[in-house]
């Protein structure tokens, strides 16, 4: 990444803007001709990377992202808007409407910067119009009838064969299987079908991340990252609720378990993840704790169990805990030392099994305790305005006993926890990301079916500019994303991407709002009805910026502080 040590140049866009490609000839409703200019693009990705970084090393100079949250948050944002753009350029070279989507995307982040910099330059530590000379670049790219023109053509995606044949799978399966009982299951709040753990099962999508030497199919490499990414994207296409999510968490399991589980763990439960034998939820969040996972107070004590067996009670309550009547384990986050000074340090990783439960509450009780005494675990469900199917839960655990062997890494894990989890996480934003993008291609494919089959005031919708570029940018924004997402895949598999992880995280899924929004906008009244699916994918989208990382939290404490660091 190279936002914060960006070289300070002198910029060539007063001379690059010399050579763009001109709108020829353009009138009434006729598509502006317009060539892709790269190198431009280029400089203008440039130059407000510059400001950026400038901007960043202020903040570190003012006190930093706790004190000045506002301007910490629009930097996260922008710098996420610019790595975004930087990740379209290889992609823009690929052909020429490639690189129109590409010169539509960074005039839109360049335009988008602006906005947040007007009246605020001095806070910004900015002189007055830092980007004014990307401004005929921008007129140019954000021309309405530009933007317009970009509505009926997505652009290939540019997948090797092997990722093709995944999406095509994945697609395949997602349609047949998982479209059509996608909008019931929302209606009705029920659970995922079986028949869609089962068929996953069947396509190896849980093991994804399992090494191949536990019965999973990942040999290291890209390979494994960009497939989770597209297969995510398909399943979520046809739902978020019942499809795009049931992957995400035994992943985060899986990645826990291989980068702090001993042998034997590693060799119990990998297999069973692979092949959805277990099935798995996250219990981490606490309710007055929520991404502050430092100041978590659910204890995990020694306590021996059946013969003397040695292993530890978990008390306390999780909440927002997705899919947890389902699942067979909890992978639990629990403070093994009492000393609180320890923050981080004093967390460690469980699974802890369970029964399956009822999808509207359970309660279980366990005898397995060397001295007769009893555990419980009761399960309250948090009904939602979307994202239905996985059911989310707060969980009250009263002496609930697990054997010392499910304390992930044993005695070695002692004090691990919050690092193997986040392991996971990591990644878990990634996905979501790609969540966020089979959202917005969901509501881009119905607004735009919806255009071309309604008429208003005698005329089809779809032949208006303003729904033609609600559907450009729309178009422009997801292929932006899917993009970007692509490229932290390849970094996080040389074992880097970590902070485009999130980046990526934050700005796909602030975009899948206003897509899914403008999409349900497109419907008029009929957008607002149940019946449409748009108001499934307005009400699932909203929930991608508040879960992997609430919105707010990743910019301050991840983004934006890293960025400073650098």
């Amino acid at each position: 990444m190279t936002i914060v040590g960006a070289p300070v140049v002198p910029s060539r866009l007063p001379v690059a803007m010399g050579v763009i490609g001109s709108v020829l000839g353009v009138t009434g409703t006729s598509r502006p001709q317009i060539s892709p200019d790269l190198q431009t693009a280029a400089e203008v990705i440039d130059l407000a990377s510059r400001a950026i970084g400038k901007a960043l090393r202020h903040l570190s100079s003012i006190g930093g992202a706790d004190v000045h949250q506002v301007l910490a948050y629009d930097l996260a944002h922008a710098a996420s808007a610019v790595e975004t753009a930087r990740s379209l350029l290889d992609y823009g070279a690929k052909g020429d409407h490639e690189g129109l989507i590409t010169c539509a995307y960074t005039a839109d982040m360049a335009h988008d910067l602006m906005s947040k910099l007007i009246g605020r330059e001095s806070l910004w530590g900015l002189e007055p119009n830092p980007l004014a000379t990307a401004v005929p670049f921008i007129s140019t790219y954000r021309d309405p009838e530009f933007v317009a023109s970009l509505a009926d053509v997505q652009g290939p995606r540019h997948l090797d064969d092997d990722f093709e044949m995944v999406q095509d799978t994945f697609r395949s399966f997602a349609e047949k299987v998982i479209a059509p009982r996608a909008e019931h299951v929302h209606r009705f709040n029920e659970d995922v079908p079986e028949e869609i753990i089962s068929g996953l099962a069947e396509m190896g999508a849980f093991g994804l991340s399992v090494p191949v030497e536990y019965g999973g199919f990942s040999e290291g490499g890209e390979g494994e990252y960009v497939a989770m990414v597209v297969a995510t994207e398909e399943l979520s296409r046809a739902s978020l609720g019942i499809g795009g999510s049931l992957i995400t968490r035994p992943e985060i399991l899986t990645r826990a378990l291989v980068k702090g589980g001993t042998e034997a763990q590693k060799a119990e439960w990998l297999p069973k993840l692979a092949t959805a034998e277990v099935m798995a939820a996250v219990a981490v969040t606490e309710p007055d704790y929520g991404s502050d996972v430092a100041g978590l107070k659910v204890t995990a004590t020694p306590a021996e169990g059946p013969d003397g067996t040695p292993g530890y009670v978990i008390n306390g309550v999780k909440t927002w805990c997705t899919f947890a009547a389902r699942a067979d384990v909890l992978m639990l986050l629990a403070r093994t030392d009492p000393d609180r000074s320890k923050t981080h340090k004093g967390l460690s990783l469980f699974i802890v099994p369970k029964p399956r439960g009822e999808a509207h509450g359970f309660e279980f009780t366990q005898n397995v305790r060397a001295d007769g005494s009893t555990g419980k675990m009761e399960g309250r469900p948090i009904d939602t305005i979307g994202y239905r199917g996985m059911h989310s839960y707060e969980i009250a655990l009263d002496n609930w006993w697990v054997p010392a062997t499910n304390l992930i890494g044993e005695e070695g894990g002692l004090g691990k926890g919050f690092y193997y989890q986040m392991e996971g996480f990591e990644n878990g934003r990634l996905q979501t990301a790609a969540r966020a993008v089979g959202v917005m291609q969901a509501a881009y494919e119905a607004a735009y079916d919806h255009a071309h089959n309604r008429n208003v005031f005698g005329k089809n919708i779809a032949e208006y500019q303003l729904t033609r570029v609600k559907l450009g940018r729309m178009a422009v924004l997801i292929q932006a994303g899917r993009q970007f997402g692509y490229q932290v895949a390849r970094l996080m598999a040389k074992g880097e991407g970590t902070t485009e992880a999130s980046m990526v995280k934050a700005y796909v899924c602030k975009a899948a709002e206003w897509v899914s929004r403008e999409a349900m906008q497109i419907h008029g009244g009929y957008g607002y009805a149940e019946e449409y699916s748009v108001s499934r994918l307005f009400v699932d989208a909203r929930v991608l910026s508040i879960f992997e990382g609430a919105d707010e939290t990743l910019c301050l404490k991840v983004i934006a502080r890293r960025l400073t660091e650098k």
